[in-house]
């Protein structure tokens, strides 16, 4: 089977721009959660959120800059990072031979909210000419695809929570099926706005804003977890076949595995152990690896009390009670929706890297801590050759990937 090296990481998210920016964070357990005003006017409570701070696309023309949604232009952040990282020259050397895979779960929220905004408070009505361009769905692919030349297949996926994971997997197989030698992969999301908070929060699985703490709303895992928190950014990671990575001289900062997915087909919004469990036996089985090869496990973990328990549940089904340490890291840098899968992804490599397990922050008691290894307080050194991460979504689809050390 045709190995895949990851050459390239980027990150940008409410921890800050870049991956050690990220690693360094979480493995501090600082989080980047905050509290976010309400509205009167739209009946909206404050709420927490993990919102991106640093300014995006410094320099670029305003002509140009007009073309993009936020989430694109976190996109860009990302990317270019990983890009600069894996040594490619800014255009790929063989277009024809280099693919774009890339999630996200809503596209171009802001630029929707702000069109709606304009649509019906504005007299005469008034829409932006490049709404449609900003919104769809594989607008920042197509970006990426132009930026670098990109020219082999855009595979642009909108499949909730488990968008760009499931773009990285799909993209996986893109190069082991010669489809491709070079990939930029990941995903992004920006939906911090009205309209979408009043969504998630008439949901009931927004977590209330602790005012007290704002930083520690998220608590995945533990026993008085009450829903997930929001969050926005981008990860991306350059990908190659190992032929093609030896041919231009460049090193593996890990090896992309495995991929398993699956889809439960029982409920829009509540998940299902058993398809959990078919994604992860599933990326075990492509990666040829067993259960007791994993190090460590990167949980979807998104706070919500019957989410945290079915995840348990699963990774106790294929991996025994307390057989690996497991952590989720949406406690500090929110959930990133449609982007989550490829920002976690990128926090499990950087956890192989560096051999330290980012801790799951917030926990002060916790039942499920019976059932799997959960690392809590410290971040904590192991030797670790395998990890997982997981990535599951409204609509039933599960993503599990599986990431191990470069020899």
């Amino acid at each position: 089977m045709t190995a895949v090296w990851i050459t390239g990481l980027g990150a940008v998210s409410a921890l800050g721009q870049g991956v050690d920016a990220l690693a360094d964070a979480l493995a501090a357990g600082r989080s980047g959660v905050t509290a976010q005003p309400g509205s009167e006017e739209h009946a909206l409570k404050p709420f927490a959120a993990a919102a991106v701070s640093a300014p995006l696309a410094a320099g670029m023309p305003p002509a140009q800059r007009n073309l993009y949604d936020r989430h694109g232009l976190l996109a860009l952040e990302a990317a270019a990072e990983a890009w600069a990282q894996s040594g490619l020259p800014a255009t790929a050397p063989q277009p024809e031979r280099a693919a774009v895979a890339w999630g996200t779960g809503l596209g171009g929220s802001v630029s929707m909210e702000a069109s709606y905004n304009q649509m019906f408070t504005a007299r005469p009505p008034r829409v932006h000419p490049y709404t449609v361009v900003r919104v769809m769905a594989n607008s920042a692919a197509s970006h990426l695809a132009m930026r670098h030349q990109l020219r082999a297949a855009q595979l642009a996926v909108s499949n909730a929570c488990a968008s760009s994971a499931q773009a990285i997997g799909e993209a996986l197989w893109l190069l082991r099926n010669g489809r491709a030698d070079v990939a930029l992969v990941g995903g992004s999301e920006s939906m911090l706005h009205i309209g979408s908070a009043l969504g998630w929060q008439a949901m009931g699985v927004m977590a209330s804003l602790d005012a007290d703490a704002p930083e520690q709303t998220c608590r995945p895992f533990d026993d008085a977890r009450k829903g997930l928190v929001l969050g926005e950014g981008a990860a991306a990671l350059v990908i190659e076949t190992e032929a093609h990575a030896r041919a231009r001289g460049a090193k593996p900062l890990a090896v992309l595995a495995g991929y398993g997915h699956s889809v439960d087909a029982v409920h829009l919004s509540r998940p299902d152990a058993a398809g959990q469990v078919r994604a992860m036996t599933s990326a075990l089985r492509d990666a040829g690896l067993a259960p007791a090869d994993i190090g460590y496990i990167n949980a979807h973990g998104t706070a919500t009390e019957v989410g945290d328990a079915v995840e348990a549940e699963s990774i106790t089904a294929v991996f025994g009670a307390r057989a690996v340490p497991v952590s989720a890291t949406k406690a500090l840098h929110g959930h990133l929706i449609g982007a989550g899968g490829a920002l976690e992804l990128v926090a499990t490599v950087q956890a192989l890297r560096r051999q330290l397990l980012p801790p799951s922050a917030h926990v002060r008691s916790s039942q499920l801590a019976e059932q799997v290894d959960l690392v809590t307080g410290e971040a904590r050194a192991t030797p670790l050759r395998a990890a997982m991460s997981n990535s599951f979504a409204f609509g039933g689809s599960n993503v599990a990937l599986i990431v191990s050390a470069a020899d």
